[in-house]
């Protein structure tokens, strides 16, 4: 089995960027969840390079801002924010396991996922505003769109179960080594601190804010793991777009 397997795989499953994707089992699956912050970065560095070429037509930071979500959104299919609305709705119902599953499983969205996932993008553009505006948006939507995939590799960690004998969650669930996602970690976040030398005058924020979003991505994975009895495609989304959102936000605030 090749790198290059796994990193389709990645691609594949995590994009809506079309790739031939060649050995799909679970070893595979496994390696190619440690190719999400990877991933990731690409996407958040083409939507980045869409919000550069908006700005150059003279648009205003918010509305560059609200661009690049758009375009973040489209190289997903939009998957990540429908399973971050899908989580919402089956956490929020109260219901017991067996029933939330079936609720975020539902095409429809409830009144939890919709305020949810407004809040959430309404968080992103104006957190990506802020940064747009001081000049930095390109690198916080790279690390930031790096965080959230990263969540999903920490998701993946051995001894996290699936909340179903089958679909995405089951596919990958327990297929990362604990000692591989760490290693994953330590790559993002020298990366994100190189990258903070360029981005800003507060280089430290770009250690803290990916750790922010994983820490966020870890108390959902955590409460999903208690109510829903592990991971879904659904909440590997959620845990992405939630990631993502907090990393924006600390990066703002920093």
């Amino acid at each position: 089995m090749s790198v290059l397997d796994a990193l389709r795989l990645a691609v594949g499953t995590l994009s809506a960027v079309p790739v031939r994707v060649g050995r799909a089992d679970r070893d595979t699956a496994g390696r190619a969840m440690v190719w999400a912050p990877a991933v990731g970065a690409l996407l958040g560095g083409a939507a980045g390079g869409v919000a550069w070429l908006a700005s150059t037509l003279g648009t205003a930071p918010l509305l560059t801002a609200v661009v690049a979500v758009a375009t973040l959104a489209a190289l997903t299919r939009g998957l990540h924010l429908d399973g971050l609305a899908d989580v919402a709705d089956g956490l929020g119902s109260g219901r017991p396991a067996e029933e939330a599953l079936r609720i975020m499983k539902a095409s429809d969205i409830g009144p939890f996922g919709v305020v949810t996932l407004v809040l959430a993008l309404l968080v992103q553009v104006a957190a990506l505003a802020e940064a747009f505006d001081a000049g930095y948006g390109g690198v916080a939507l790279v690390t930031s769109a790096a965080t959230g995939r990263l969540a999903i590799t920490w998701a993946c960690v051995r001894g996290v179960p699936a909340a179903r004998p089958e679909g995405l969650g089951a596919w990958v669930a327990g297929t990362v080594p604990v000692p591989v996602a760490t290693a994953a970690t330590a790559v993002l976040l020298v990366a994100a601190a190189l990258l903070g030398l360029l981005g800003g005058p507060y280089p430290a924020q770009w250690l803290l804010a990916p750790l922010a979003g994983l820490a966020a991505a870890a108390v959902l994975l955590h409460r999903a793991v208690r109510r829903l009895g592990g991971i879904t495609g659904d909440v590997l989304g959620a845990l992405a777009e939630t990631a993502a959102t907090v990393t924006l936000l600390a990066l703002a605030l920093g």
